[in-house]
């Protein structure tokens, strides 16, 4: 398995693993992110400007695996602080390590960019996953709460 950096030839294989992943949390068909989201997902993994990156997981010539992360400041930490936004692997490639991988390679960039900590969210039933992340990280105490906005401009 190869952990690397997306590139723009790799955008059909990506949308398929993103279209698993939004289809996961219930985002299909009609609560389907709009195309122009996508299209702005992928194109900020290659601007150098924005703080939102990728990494896939190729297995075998396909790839299996993504992970969104970024950085953002903290008001507790003068380091940058990694989230970890999005993470899927593929049906047929689940339990291969893909998962693992991908995180432990985001932790590798977080150190890169400096950050002490990486952190992400998962939903409670999400159980395969959690019994991952209860291995390799530790939960936190806290709850996320929403509010969902209209834009004012």
């Amino acid at each position: 398995m190869i952990i690397r950096d997306p590139n723009p030839a790799d955008q059909a294989q990506w949308l398929e693993l993103w279209e698993g992943y939004n289809a996961f949390y219930g985002r299909a068909g009609a609560t389907a992110l709009s195309s122009q989201i996508t299209h702005a997902t992928w194109r900020r993994f290659f601007d150098p400007a924005e703080p939102v990156h990728a990494l896939v997981a190729e297995l075998d010539g396909r790839l299996v695996g993504l992970a969104h992360f970024l950085f953002h400041r903290s008001t507790i930490s003068m380091a940058p602080t990694c989230y970890l936004q999005d993470l899927f692997t593929s049906e047929q490639a689940r339990g291969r390590g893909v998962a693992t991988e991908l995180i432990e390679q985001v932790a590798v960039e977080a150190q890169r960019q400096g950050s002490a900590r990486v952190y992400w969210q998962t939903q409670e039933t999400n159980a395969r996953a959690r019994s991952l992340y209860d291995r390799i990280a530790v939960r936190s105490d806290f709850i996320v709460y929403r509010m969902t906005l209209d834009p004012l401009v």
